[in-house]
């Protein structure tokens, strides 16, 4: 073998290195104070809402009221507050949290002037990205199963567990209803990746985190307005958060599955156009920090 292929055998990224890379990558975010400090304050959300669920319905009253349909039903089924709580999450609290991680992933390590280090090792541009993208996404699926597993041992705690009656007026078994149970926590992450995209786009722009991810969050919210507005009504089904509370569907009888796909495959739109136009900016920019 030549000088010159040994080299090239010696700089080319291994798969066991890359793996290490992704542990590293992980290990660095979920070790963050913000990180855990998110994950604290998502895991408080099913808390709040069951006790104020508890209180409201401690004289013997139904509580429906007019918040979500699974309101109603959380104390006669602790595992309803788990829908309730992703429900209530999912429009800011899921995906503010998100946008943070995202948003921080490349302009916080421009802005700490540990961007340039990483790219020394033989990563090489693509491959630092996609490691990044999959921290996030694995972000997701952590933050999704934070609210749902804390809203089940709340609802364990605080109310009766059994069979439960569907959207549809079916009844199931509780074991059938974990699993759906779960298969709306990895809808719920799924219909994240879009907007986990979109963040990784705005960090690649800047090398500031905090410009990263306020630009991240302020376009959630931009566009959750846009989608209240009934006169953009042509618009909103091209809006990345227009579909998120279709997981409702997955409690009915029989499923359905029209805004289910549809959601997933707008998530996917955005993570490809956005995952696209990352990589195109990252692997032409100036990294001097």
């Amino acid at each position: 073998m030549s000088r010159a292929e040994t080299v090239s055998a010696a700089v080319r990224p291994r798969p066991l290195w890359t793996l290490g890379l992704f542990r590293d990558e992980l290990r660095t975010t979920f070790r963050r104070w913000r990180t855990l400090a998110l994950l604290g304050v998502l895991a408080a959300v099913p808390v709040l809402v069951g006790i104020a669920v508890r209180i409201e319905t401690g004289d013997g009253s139904s509580g429906g009221g007019g918040g979500p349909a699974f309101v109603s039903q959380i104390t006669n089924n602790g595992l309803f507050l788990v829908f309730t709580a992703l429900a209530a999450t999912l429009p800011f609290f899921l995906p503010m949290a998100v946008g943070v991680i995202a948003g921080d992933a490349v302009a916080g390590e421009a802005g700490a002037g540990t961007l340039r280090y990483l790219l020394v090792a033989p990563s090489g541009r693509t491959r630092l990205l996609l490691t990044k993208y999959a921290t996030v996404m694995v972000f997701c699926l952590a933050a999704t199963l934070t609210v749902a597993v804390s809203a089940l041992a709340v609802g364990a705690l605080l109310f009766p567990l059994g069979d439960l009656t569907t959207i549809s007026g079916t009844r199931i078994t509780f074991g059938e209803g974990l699993v759906r149970a779960l298969l709306i926590a990895l809808v719920v992450a799924a219909s994240l990746l879009g907007l986990a995209a979109l963040g990784l786009f705005v960090s690649t722009l800047t090398n500031s985190g905090v410009a990263a991810m306020a630009t991240t969050v302020g376009l959630l919210i931009t566009v959750q307005i846009l989608d209240q507005i009934p006169q953009l009504h042509a618009l909103h089904p091209y809006l990345f958060s227009h579909y998120w509370l279709s997981f409702a569907d997955l409690m009915r009888e029989p499923v359905h599955w029209d805004d289910l796909t549809r959601n997933l495959g707008l998530q996917a739109l955005y993570a490809t156009v956005f995952g696209s136009a990352a990589w195109a900016r990252f692997t032409t920019k100036d990294v001097t920090a």
